[in-house]
């Protein structure tokens, strides 16, 4: 009688798994021994592609950061309109993965795509006529923007039952029940609404940084 097959073992595949597992249940629900009874082998294989949790967790932030669009930076667009697409793409990764932004918080650190990410806004910026120490702060201030906003819902912060806002209590929420309704439309309006905020006064900036422009 043939042997069952064991499933096959790879990087990949951890890092899916374990990145399914964070996106439903949280940081907290992944163990090495929750992974490894999820890929359906012994914890002892996981040693042979990662060292520890702390590993896997990077590589599944850094499976996060390769989703983010980088064609901005190379396909002739302005500096400003590819900061704005690209917070756009950044934005939509971290909001599909909400759970992992706090690893992803933390910096590249030694992650390749996020180092790929942080290369490439450093790069395009500087070969804009940015200098250096401008465009390494740029990139922090669109990071902390971008992080900020997949940390958590403003919409989705309120209920929408109208009685836990007694106007004689704060007068001014009286519509405070409904925005739970419009989450995503509200959300994606005030991202938007900073996002242009933000570069409008970087490209201020830029008028005194390089005057003939």
């Amino acid at each position: 009688m043939a042997r069952p097959r064991k499933p096959l073992l790879s990087t990949d595949r951890i890092v899916s798994v374990a990145g399914r597992l964070v996106d439903a249940e949280g940081l907290a629900a992944l163990s090495t021994r929750r992974l490894a009874a999820e890929l359906g082998v012994s914890g002892p294989s996981l040693y042979n592609h990662f060292r520890t949790k702390d590993e896997i967790l990077e590589a599944v932030a850094d499976s996060v950061s390769a989703r983010v669009d980088l064609s901005m930076f190379e396909d002739g667009r302005d500096w400003r309109t590819a900061l704005h697409d690209w917070a756009l793409s950044y934005r939509a990764a971290l909001r599909d993965h909400p759970n992992i932004v706090p690893v992803l918080a933390r910096g590249p650190g030694r992650r390749p795509a996020g180092l790929r990410v942080a290369d490439a806004v450093f790069g395009a910026l500087v070969k804009a006529g940015w200098p250096p120490d401008r465009a390494t702060s740029i990139g922090a201030l669109m990071r902390y923007f971008v992080m900020g906003s997949a940390l958590g819902s403003f919409a989705g912060g309120f209920v929408d039952d109208e009685a836990a806002y007694d106007p004689a209590d704060y007068p001014h929420l009286g519509q405070a029940h409904l925005l739970a309704d419009r989450q995503e439309k509200i959300d994606e309006r005030a991202f938007e609404t900073g996002l242009t905020a933000l570069l409008d006064g970087l490209a201020q900036q830029y008028a005194q940084v390089r005057p003939t422009a």
